[in-house]
This record gives structure tokens, C-alpha cells and sequence, in this order.
């Protein structure tokens, strides 16, 4: 595949995260719940006082069908929140504690982004294309310790967002870490960082005097990334500044799941103490974009900005961050 092949189609959300459609059952039984947080663990956590804060956004650019808003007053008990999302080491630890292996390997593939895989051995590593998102390859063997498919790895990447994890596999992870995926709310108040109804956890500037603050896309999606912000794909977790809660990388980077099942409607009729999300549904609600997100295509950058995904679906975009 070359980038002429590749269409700027503006219809379709596999742009954020393609679905796998994956079958069968991965069984999720092979980490066990922890006694109590393991010291570094609790050490990467930031104590959070909760409250009542402005959740969701009435901004005229957002995606309707996502249902961000309407904005309403909800209210959170404290709670702990990872500084930054779970790293490759940090999962490391889990896989050599526990011998998990993760959905991606289970089912023996995840999703790629074109421009991630060699050239030169692109028609050997790539099996399928996602029909409405060809940017996206799905690419036998790839995993979280192989990113990139078979031949890869995240050497020099040990703190980089761990990726290709599914909901599946987070969760395994939080029962080994004694801790859970947050809930929408708790993500969306967390990202804030204290500011109020602001697009971003830092203000409503993108790049406030000319500075990036987060890894998102520039260039034109999906053909060329000029990597103007240092990077071409992930980043450290702590490449840019953290917001006003000391919490980093919660825009762009990658994609973060929440405990929440997704539902466009939702949020009309929710309640608003400790909100947790509907009791069922297809897909999970994800939060803060990621690296391919530019606001030509997919400006879900934004801190009330919402998207989903199944439980069991992966890429090279989609990692997570725990709370307790």
C-alpha cells in the first residue's frame, strides 16, 4: 500500500479505533486480585478530592452522535487516579507476575497503522485492511511487546503508553494491580484538572503561544504526519506538561478506556452523583484521542470528546490508566 491508496474519508470512526469483530471467548482468569496496590504502583497516584464539576460540552465543532453533551453538574466522591497512563514496563511487570496473555495474542492479531509498518515488508506483515479506514492493517502478531507486528518491539519504549490492550485487558490488569478502570465521570474530571467547561486540560488554545502541549497529528491525516510536536506515533507518557492535578498525557498519546458502557443518550438522563455509565451495551467508553487524532478528521482530542470501542478490540493506538 502507498499513500495514494489511502482516501480521506471523513464518514467513519475506525479513524479512532477500528472494531476487531473478533470470535470466540478469551477466558480472563490468569491474574489473580492483589492483596493490596503494590508500592510503585500507589506511588505513580494522585489523591483527587472530587466534588461537583461542569461534565460534557455544548461546543458547536463536537461529534453529535457521540453524545458529549449536555453539559450538566455532576458529582464525584474521591478517589486515586494513575499519573500516567500504564506504561510498558509496568505491564511487563503484570505479564512476568501473572503470565497473562492478552487478547491480541489470544486471537493472534491486532490493527496497525500503515505508516508504522516497513515499507518494505508491509505486503508480507499486513493480511487485511479496514474497508472504510485503510490507514488501518491488521497484522498477525501483533501485540503489546511487539507493536509494530512480528520483528518489533518496545525497546527504547519501556516509558511509552503500553498499546493493543483491550478493555479485557485492562481490566485483567486492575484485578493484579488492586485497582479499576475509572468511570467516565472520573476521567473527564480528572483531565480537567481543576478548569472549568475549557477544551483542553490546559486551557481553550491548542497551542498556547506556539508551545504543543500534547501528541496529536500534524500534517495531512491520514497521508503524512510532519511530527511537529517531536513525534510520529507515541510518546513518552511524560513528554508534555501534566495539567493542574499533576496528571500527564490525558489528551492525545493514546486512547484510554473507561469502566462505562457507551451510549449516545445516555448522559440526557443519567444521574449525576457518581454517574457509572448505562448497565449494558456493545462497546466501552474510551476518552482523550490519541496520536492520529487532527482536527481535520477526528478533533476528539478534547477533554469531554467521547468515543467507544468492543470490549475485545485492539491497536496500535488504544492503552489505559487506572484509578482506586
Amino acid at each position: 500500500m502507498t499513500c495514494s491508496n489511502l482516501p480521506g474519508n471523513k464518514s467513519a470512526k475506525p479513524c479512532c479505533t477500528p472494531a476487531s469483530e473478533r470470535t470466540g471467548e478469551h477466558i480472563v482468569a490468569q491474574s489473580s486480585v492483589a492483596s493490596q496496590v503494590p508500592a510503585e504502583i500507589l506511588g505513580r497516584m494522585v489523591p483527587l478530592a472530587g466534588g461537583s464539576f461542569l461534565m460534557g460540552t455544548d461546543y458547536t465543532d463536537a461529534f453529535s452522535a457521540d453524545g458529549e453533551g449536555p453539559v450538566r453538574e455532576v458529582t464525584l466522591a474521591p478517589f486515586l487516579m494513575d499519573r500516567y497512563p500504564v506504561t510498558n514496563d509496568l505491564f511487563q511487570q503484570f505479564i512476568d507476575a501473572t503470565g497473562y496473555r492478552t487478547e491480541a495474542e489470544v486471537f493472534g492479531w491486532s490493527f496497525v497503522f500503515w505508516a508504522h509498518i516497513p515499507p518494505s515488508r508491509f505486503s508480507t506483515l499486513v493480511e487485511d485492511t479496514v474497508a472504510a479506514a485503510p490507514w488501518w492493517c491488521k497484522v498477525p502478531g501483533a501485540c503489546w511487546k511487539a507493536p509494530e507486528g512480528p520483528g518489533s518491539n518496545f525497546d527504547g519504549r519501556s516509558n511509552y503508553p503500553v498499546v493493543h490492550i483491550s478493555w479485557n485487558d485492562a481490566q485483567a490488569y486492575c484485578k493484579w494491580s488492586g485497582q479499576r478502570l475509572p468511570t467516565e465521570a472520573e476521567w473527564e474530571y480528572a483531565a480537567r484538572g481543576g478548569l472549568v467547561q475549557k477544551l483542553y486540560p490546559w486551557g481553550d488554545k491548542l497551542r498556547p503561544d506556539g508551545e504543543h502541549r500534547c501528541n496529536i497529528w500534524q500534517g495531512e491525516f491520514p497521508r503524512e504526519d510532519t511530527g511537529d510536536d517531536g513525534y510520529r506515533g507515541t510518546c513518552p507518557v511524560d513528554a508534555f506538561p501534566p495539567n493542574g492535578f499533576d496528571l500527564y498525557s490525558m489528551t492525545g498519546n493514546t486512547w484510554e478506556w473507561c469502566a462505562d458502557w457507551f451510549d449516545n443518550e445516555y448522559h440526557r438522563t443519567a444521574r449525576r452523583d457518581n454517574p457509572t455509565g448505562p448497565p449494558a451495551g456493545a462497546a466501552k467508553v474510551m476518552k482523550g484521542g490519541s496520536f492520529l487524532c487532527h482536527k481535520s478528521y477526528c478533533n476528539r482530542y478534547r477533554v469531554a470528546a467521547r468515543s467507544s470501542n468492543t470490549p475485545d478490540s485492539s491497536s496500535s493506538n488504544i492503552g489505559f490508566r487506572c484509578c482506586r
